[in-house]
């Protein structure tokens, strides 16, 4: 059993909930949340916000899966972040579980 922990940008939402649905990960939890990004040691010229602190809507997804629905996520996740002309990409972090109850 592993934790699949995913973030995105909320606008990539609907494309996270389909990745899980094609890898077969019919059960999982989302919460919308705030990403914050430090730009301060961007210069001053390529920070498009002009602040050093930027918050985005975004979205964390969790899920207990199987080890064999994992590589078919990261599998989705790298080919939907190749194809993306945004800076903006989709997260993907596995947690091995040791003990479940």
């Amino acid at each position: 059993m592993k934790l699949l922990l995913i973030t995105s940008v909320a606008e990539f939402g609907k494309q996270v909930k389909n990745i899980l649905k094609h890898a077969h990960v019919n059960s999982y939890s989302y919460k919308e949340v705030v990403g914050y990004r430090n730009a301060s040691e961007d210069a001053m010229r390529t920070n498009w916000f002009g602040t050093e602190m930027n918050e985005n809507e975004s979205v964390l997804f969790y899920a207990f899966v199987p080890a064999t629905n994992v590589s078919i996520v990261c599998d989705a996740v790298e080919l939907f972040n190749k194809t993306q002309q945004s800076a903006s990409q989709i997260h993907v972090a596995v947690l091995n579980i040791e003990k479940t109850n």
